[in-house]
C-alpha cells in the first residue's frame, strides 16, 4: 500500500516568450480588439489561485532567465547566464550549466523528490551539458534555444529532439507531444512520491506555427527566424494549443487525486514578441522596459495558497525557486545560497506586500534597471530614467529631472548591486531580437 506525501508536487510551466497581456485573465484581445478567450484552463487556474500583476523575468531573454529559475541564484553568477541568449552550439565545453552546479532539480532529487524536464532545456548542449547531468531524472525535449513545431529542428535546421540524452525522432505537433510526456511522467509517478515536473514549452515563440501549419514549417525550413510569417492569430492559436495541454495536465492531477496538494506556477521566461500583447507595457524582448521582463504569473494550490486573490507582491523567476525549495522543505546547497526568496510567507497575507529590490543588467544596448517599491530605475545605452510605475506603468514620464535624489539614490544601489557580481565578459554576445532591416526596436 502506498502512502501519499505530505511535501507538496511541484509544478513550474514555462512560456517562451509570451507576453504580458496575451492570456485572458491578463487581458488579451484580439486583432480586432475583441475580448480573445485564449486561455481558458489558465484563467480557470488563476480563479483557484493567485494571479500576480508585478511577476518579472530574470532577464528581458530566455536562457539567463533559466539559468536563474534552475539555480535559484543570479544568472550573472555563471559564465553561461551572460549570453544574450545562450548560442545554438555544439559540442561547446565552456556555455552552459555546469553539471557540478547544485540545481533546484538536484538538490530536490536528492530528497527524494521525482524529477523530469520536458520541453526546452536551452542550458548547453551535449554531451558535456543537459537535463540529465543537472537533477532531472527524465528529459523530453530540444536543447536549442527554439524549434520547430513539426520538424524538430534547430534553428540552424539540425534535429533536437531527445529522450534523455538519446536523440530521437518522433512525429507531432511539438506543443501536443510535450503536453502528453508531461501527463505521462504524472502518471508513472502517481502518489509513490512527491514530484517536481518542469514543463518548458517552446509556444508561442517562432517560427508561428498551429497544429494545421505543416505544410508552413515545410516551407521555412532553413530560412531562420520565420520573419515573413505569422499573424495574431496564428500567434493565439498557438497559445491556445499550449493552453489546452496545461488543461490536460490539470485532469492528469484530478484524476489521480494529485491536484490539492500540487503547487503548480505559470510564467514566462521574458516579455513577448511581435504578434504579443503588453497593453498597458512598452518594450518586448530584448528590453528591460516593463514590456521585455513583466510577465503573465499564476500559482495555484489548494493545499497551500488562498484563490481568487490577485497580488501586487514585485518578485522576479528565481524567487520560484527559493518557493519551491521552501515548499518541499529542503535547503540551498551551504555553498550555493539562494538569492531568489521565498514567497510563501507573503502569500499567506496576499492583500500585503514585501519590500524587495529588483535588478537586472545586459549587455545589449547597456541597459540597467532597478525597481524598488513604485518606482524604476532605467539606464538604456547612457541614458538614465526615472519612472513611477504605479502612476506610469508605459513608462513615458521620464522624472529624472523632478526626481534628483531618488535618482541618484537607485542609480548608486543598482551600482552596489553590481558590484558583487562578476562582471559582463568582453565576449558575451548580445543577439538582436528582429532583423533591424524589418521591425524596429522600442524607443523611448
Amino acid at each position: 500500500m502506498t502512502v501519499r506525501s505530505p511535501r507538496p508536487n511541484l509544478i513550474f510551466i514555462l512560456a517562451d516568450d509570451l507576453g504580458y497581456a496575451d492570456l485572458g485573465c491578463t487581458g488579451a484581445m484580439d486583432a480586432y480588439n475583441r475580448r480573445a478567450d485564449v486561455s481558458p484552463n489558465l484563467d480557470a487556474l488563476a480563479s483557484r489561485g493567485v494571479r500576480f500583476t508585478r511577476g518579472y523575468a530574470n532577464s528581458a531573454v530566455c536562457s539567463p532567465t533559466r539559468f536563474a529559475l534552475i539555480t535559484g541564484r543570479w544568472q550573472y553568477r555563471l559564465r553561461g547566464g551572460a549570453e544574450e541568449p545562450l548560442p545554438t552550439l555544439q559540442d561547446d565545453k565552456v556555455l552552459g550549466l555546469p553539471p557540478e552546479h547544485p540545481t533546484m532539480p538536484s538538490l530536490l532529487r536528492e530528497a527524494g523528490y521525482r524529477t523530469a524536464l520536458v520541453g526546452k532545456w536551452h542550458l548547453g548542449p551535449a554531451p558535456r551539458f543537459g537535463a540529465n547531468k543537472s537533477g532531472y531524472d527524465y528529459f523530453y525535449g530540444f536543447q536549442a534555444g527554439g524549434s520547430d513545431y513539426f520538424a524538430h529542428c534547430d534553428p540552424r535546421g539540425r534535429p533536437d529532439l531527445w529522450e534523455n540524452e538519446t536523440p530521437i525522432v518522433e512525429e507531432g505537433y511539438l506543443t501536443d507531444l510535450l503536453s502528453e510526456k508531461a501527463c505521462r511522467f504524472i502518471e508513472s509517478v502517481g502518489d509513490t512520491s512527491p514530484f517536481l515536473l518542469s514543463l518548458h514549452y517552446s509556444a508561442p515563440h517562432w517560427p508561428w506555427l498551429t497544429r494545421d501549419d505543416a505544410v508552413e514549417s515545410q516551407r521555412i525550413q532553413g530560412i531562420g527566424k520565420h520573419l515573413d510569417g505569422g499573424s495574431i492569430d496564428t500567434y493565439q492559436r498557438m497559445i491556445h494549443h499550449m493552453d489546452e495541454g496545461i488543461g490536460r495536465v490539470i485532469d492528469t492531477l484530478e484524476r489521480l487525486g494529485l491536484a490539492e496538494n500540487t503547487l503548480i506556477v505559470f510564467t514566462s521566461d521574458n516579455g513577448g514578441e511581435r504578434f504579443s500583447n503588453n497593453w498597458p507595457l512598452v518594450g518586448q524582448k530584448m528590453d528591460l522596459l516593463e514590456g521585455g521582463i513583466r510577465v503573465p504569473t499564476v500559482a495555484a494550490w489548494p493545499r497551500g495558497l488562498p484563490a481568487g486573490v490577485v497580488s501586487e507582491q514585485p518578485h522576479m523567476t528565481m524567487d520560484w525557486t527559493a518557493t519551491f525549495m521552501a515548499a518541499a522543505g529542503v535547503a540551498a546547497h551551504p555553498d550555493y545560497p539562494l538569492d531568489g526568496v521565498s514567497l510563501l510567507p507573503g502569500l499567506a497575507q496576499p492583500e500585503a506586500t514585501v519590500a524587495r529590490d529588483l535588478y537586472w543588467r545586459m549587455k545589449h544596448r547597456d541597459q540597467r534597471a532597478m525597481i524598488r517599491g513604485d518606482w524604476k530605475y532605467l539606464q538604456v545605452e547612457g541614458i538614465e530614467y526615472l519612472f513611477n510605475l504605479r502612476k506610469d506603468p508605459r513608462e513615458r514620464a521620464n522624472l529624472r529631472e523632478r526626481e534628483p535624489a531618488r535618482l541618484a539614490e537607485l542609480r548608486e544601489a543598482w551600482a552596489q548591486w553590481d558590484a558583487t557580481l562578476p562582471p559582463i565578459p568582453e565576449d558575451a554576445r548580445a543577439y538582436l531580437v528582429f532583423d533591424k532591416r524589418q521591425l524596429p526596436q522600442a524607443t523611448f
